[in-house]
């Protein structure tokens, strides 16, 4: 039997790889997407070189096509996928006074939208007990006026990840996202390895008792 299959979309240097060294030392296959080519492979090989299989492609995530094409290839591969963690925010250090519309709109495209391609992409290859996961934060319920967007993103986020999993549960298939209500930041009770195992038990909740919001308070 095949491993299985951790899709992380937005593999960065914090919760991204943290959530991925989490599964794969749990027995993971891991693909990685991100934008950035060389922290990207560099990522990438530092998991295959800990004995973690994995995979990655680097592309921007607001190109639906590219995006697409990347979830199926990595489901296509194995088979099956498991769980899709959805992690990406943009941060833009305007107030509602100096945020535009066109800059709202942008960050809501990298923040938010990607899910609706991820998971249509993804979900000929979900499988009953596959899960979808997404990082959300304490911005949702108490923004920053000096990042408004943020908190746009992450209260969208979380509406469409219930969204998501009302969906698609009738076929065993679950969401949730994990708030985050503090600053990340390495050695402390908000370490993104310490998010990374939230969102872990989160993924694996009992299924009679599933909530798909899950707060994370260090």
């Amino acid at each position: 039997m095949s491993n299985p299959v951790l899709v992380v979309v937005g593999a960065g240097p914090g919760v991204g790889a943290s959530v991925a060294r989490r599964f794969g030392r749990e027995g993971y296959d891991v693909a990685l997407v991100a934008r950035s080519v060389a922290p990207l492979t560099a990522l990438g090989r530092d998991l295959q070189g800990e004995g973690i299989t994995t995979g990655w492609t680097a592309l921007d995530i607001t190109d639906e096509d590219a995006l697409r094409a990347a979830v199926v290839r990595f489901g296509g591969f194995a088979g099956h996928l498991d769980v899709l963690h959805f992690n990406p925010s943009a941060f833009t250090a305007k107030d509602p006074l100096s945020l535009t519309v066109d800059d709202l709109l942008a960050d809501v495209r990298l923040g938010v939208a990607p899910v609706l391609t991820a998971v249509q992409a993804a979900r000929p290859f979900l499988r009953a007990g596959a899960r979808i996961l997404a990082t959300g934060s304490r911005a949702a319920d108490r923004p920053s006026h000096d990042a408004a967007s943020l908190g746009v993103q992450k209260a969208g986020l979380r509406n469409l990840v219930r969204s998501v999993d009302a969906t698609l549960r009738g076929d065993g298939i679950r969401a949730a996202s994990v708030t985050v209500n503090g600053t990340l930041a390495r050695g402390t009770a908000f370490d993104p390895d310490r998010v990374a195992d939230a969102l872990y038990a989160a993924a694996h909740q009992p299924e009679d008792a599933w909530h798909t919001e899950v707060p994370y308070n260090g």
